[in-house]
């Protein structure tokens, strides 16, 4: 029940560290920098997960919006994040854009709740681009802070801390919100944010350049044209360019789980806040077992075979929430369904990285991470507009949007069966 990072696999980060390097790898750079990723993670669990998609509920909204507010968002982003990267690209720089996302992100936030749902979610919307155009900035920082020796121990060390951002932010609605409300919950969620963010911006040191950032309007065209090619390339190597499209269902529905699932958990089984706020905890808790161990059931069977077996537990996670629902058994099941989903959620990303290096050559890996990462914006734009579709605007309801999920699992799956785990050459 959290964002995913892109940072915990990447080029160079299967190399045998040194010595030198592996002893001082864990410093004040790193330790700021990863700080960053919880309180990101803060925003995403209190904003998109749990606490806003509740206020929404009490205050009278729906599926509907929310899904389709959460679409459009994710829309604006897919149709800039070229430009974004090639903005800080041409600046050679990162942190400035950072910053500006984050304190952009950090006052949308704050400012949540106080106009009435009209105003509120369309602070949502900006507050939403600000964080996952910052993370863009954010993954890019990396090698900063990191060596081809030690960048994947770097980057799973952001991501566990990231996780810990998730226990943050239910943690704050567990103490704060019978005392503070919603709003006032959001308004810690954008301090939280603000001061878990401030080190990365004063340990976290930049390498000089010598050019100055212009903006041109060439610029746009020029980022486009370079996303076009990248396309072109992957589809010379046909087993990537599969699992890139696999990857769209798959993404789809995890996604869709992280941003609707407090919906069916309110509207369809009647729980409380504070039964889903430790739901939630519950969750969590099965999203970082899942991703250690998936790990080490990659490093065994290799990544094709794990994450199939991940995409099956995804299919018996959603059919066991649907069961309860359509068939009226104990909400008290939900207690071993959270934690399965868990699983499924940690387990996606920590199989699926590792297959996409295994598919990538290895003087393009860069190039095709990057159109990796468009293709799970193109999946946050698809997944929240078909639950908001099926849920709300056809009126078949959320277990229905549920059983659409899985449809988008088997697809994947049947997209993926095709798939080596293992580079092909490039198709001539």
């Amino acid at each position: 029940m959290t964002k995913h990072a892109a940072t915990g696999t990447g080029p160079g980060s299967r190399s045998q560290p040194t010595a030198a390097h592996d002893a001082a790898w864990l410093g004040v750079p790193v330790v700021s920098w990863a700080l960053y990723d919880l309180a990101n993670t803060v925003f995403s669990m209190n904003i998109t997960t749990l606490y806003l998609p509740q206020w929404l509920l009490e205050v009278g909204g729906g599926d509907g919006v929310w899904g389709y507010v959460n679409s459009f968002a994710a829309l604006l982003l897919l149709l800039t994040a070229p430009v974004l990267g090639a903005l800080s690209d041409q600046a050679g720089r990162r942190l400035p854009f950072l910053l500006v996302c984050t304190a952009a992100c950090v006052g949308l936030t704050a400012l949540l709740g106080t106009w009435g749902v009209a105003a509120t979610l369309g602070l949502y919307v900006g507050a939403n681009y600000f964080f996952n155009a910052g993370l863009i900035f954010y993954d890019a920082t990396l090698p900063v802070v990191s060596t081809p020796e030690n960048r994947g121990r770097v980057g799973g060390f952001g991501i566990g801390i990231g996780y810990l951002g998730s226990f943050t932010g239910v943690l704050t609605g567990i103490l704060l919100l019978d005392s503070l409300g919603y709003v006032g919950v959001f308004r810690v969620t954008a301090l939280l944010f603000a001061l878990f963010a401030v080190p990365i911006f004063i340990f976290v040191r930049e390498p000089a350049v010598g050019r100055r950032l212009r903006l041109t309007l060439d610029l746009p065209r020029r980022a486009f044209r370079q996303a076009r090619d990248t396309f072109v390339h992957v589809r010379r190597y046909p087993g990537l360019a599969r699992f890139l499209v696999g990857r769209v269902f798959y993404a789809d529905a995890a996604n869709t789980v992280i941003i609707m699932l407090v919906f069916y958990l309110r509207g369809d089984l009647g729980m409380s806040t504070g039964t889903t706020d430790l739901l939630m905890m519950v969750a969590i808790t099965g999203a970082v077992a899942g991703g250690l161990l998936t790990g080490r059931i990659v490093d065994r069977i290799g990544p094709k075979r794990t994450l199939m077996g991940v995409l099956g537990l995804w299919v018996v996670g959603l059919s066991a929430a649907i069961a309860v629902s359509v068939l009226d058994l104990p909400a008290a099941l939900f207690w071993a369904i959270a934690p399965l989903i868990g699983v499924a959620l940690g387990g996606t990303w920590t199989a699926d990285r590792p297959w996409m290096l295994e598919l990538s050559p290895p003087d393009r890996v860069g190039e095709f991470y990057g159109l990796y990462g468009l293709v799970g914006r193109f999946a946050a734009v698809l997944g929240p507009a078909l639950w908001a579709l099926i849920a709300d605007t056809l009126g078949f309801g959320r277990p229905a949007a549920l059983a659409s999920l899985i449809v988008l699992i088997g697809i994947a799956a049947w997209i993926l069966s095709g798939v080596p785990d293992r580079p092909r050459e490039a198709a001539l």
